[in-house]
């Protein structure tokens, strides 16, 4: 992917976890068995929840729709970073006809046998299979997305804070030097190179390009295949493993929930890696005041320390507050590059 300096002036991250590019991708990660110490709990946990909630047919029918392999359509991933489903959805549920039928059309091309009479019906706008379409993507996201998602928003808030520190010092160009951190990935002389499944140039033709972070991808990024719709970049967050045990207790029932209340809890198991107010507002879905206090209540009881790192205020957890958080008993021991 190569930039003019026009095209890198206009480069944007995305501000949060997209629900629908997540959901797109959990679903991948139901058929493959891709990194397995990471999302394998997480998989057993779905796939029972699924079950349970008598929608593992529904589930079944989604991932026939969106495939793990060369291809899905396009029009499954209408956003670039939106934080909202429902509005993800009715942009979704609007697309054109025409469309419809060139992406499924597409999808069934590398398939032997004709098109199921659902699919039909799906490709041709039909009102009925687009309700069902969206109400199966509802309910899949509130079993296997939505519960998750104070893990998510913290990871994404937290690679946010250093795109953000990056694009601080050095402009866009620093910003994505940044991702040489990522494996495979390589910027040098207005030219980006990342890992993609496929050899593939992709023209920005002046255009905004967004850069959105997924909890769900795993190693290769992604992009749009029809080059005429807004460039999206998908990449890797790469969450570390044990990450759902460590997110477990959104529930309140865990005891330091109990002593502390749900919301400071949370806060608490955010700071994984530090964050800014800002970043611990958006992953929690609280005003930037009441998590204020929250933060001012957690440090004044040694739970977390506040420093300054150039005009931002990162807040870190202490090894007090690690303790408290995992019920550890005795004389707390913090982890390496953990405040004490």
């Amino acid at each position: 992917m190569e930039f003019t300096s026009e095209e890198l002036a206009r480069l944007c991250v995305a501000s949060d976890v997209d629900p629908l590019w997540e959901t797109a991708l959990s679903l991948h990660l139901l058929q493959n068995r891709q990194a397995p110490l990471v999302f394998g709990p997480w998989r057993r946990e779905v796939s029972a929840a699924l079950r349970r909630s008598g929608l593992a047919a529904a589930a079944q029918a989604l991932m026939r729709l969106c495939p793990d392999g060369a291809y899905f359509p396009d029009f499954l991933t209408p956003g670039r970073g939106d934080t909202d489903l429902e509005s993800g959805l009715e942009r979704l549920l609007s697309t054109p006809r025409r469309r419809l039928r060139a992406e499924i059309g597409r999808l069934h091309a590398r398939r032997a046998g004709p098109v199921p009479a659902g699919m039909r019906t799906l490709a041709d706008g039909c009102p009925e299979a687009l309700g069902r379409l969206g109400a199966a993507l509802r309910a899949y996201h509130r079993v296997a997305v939505a519960p998750y998602l104070p893990a998510m928003r913290a990871h994404a808030a937290a690679d946010r804070t250093v795109r953000a520190h990056a694009a601080l010092v050095r402009g866009a160009e620093g910003l994505l030097t940044g991702y040489d951190q990522l494996p495979g990935w390589r910027y040098q002389d207005q030219t980006l190179r990342a890992p993609y499944p496929v050899d593939r140039r992709l023209a920005l033709r002046g255009r905004t390009l967004t850069l959105v972070p997924a909890f769900f991808c795993v190693r290769a990024p992604l992009a749009l295949v029809d080059e005429s719709l807004p460039p999206v970049l998908v990449h890797p967050l790469s969450p570390p493993p044990g990450w759902l045990d460590r997110g477990s207790g959104h529930d309140g029932h865990a005891p330091v929930a109990q002593l502390i209340g749900v919301s400071r809890a949370e806060l608490l198991r955010l700071l994984d890696h530090p964050l800014t107010t800002t970043d611990l507002a958006a992953a929690l879905r609280l005003a930037p005041s009441t998590t204020s206090r929250h933060v001012t209540v957690l440090r004044e009881a040694g739970l977390l320390l506040s420093r300054r790192q150039g005009v931002r205020v990162l807040h870190h957890r202490t090894a007090l507050g690690r303790a408290v958080l995992e019920g550890a008993v005795g004389r707390p021991r913090g982890r390496p590059g953990e405040c004490q």
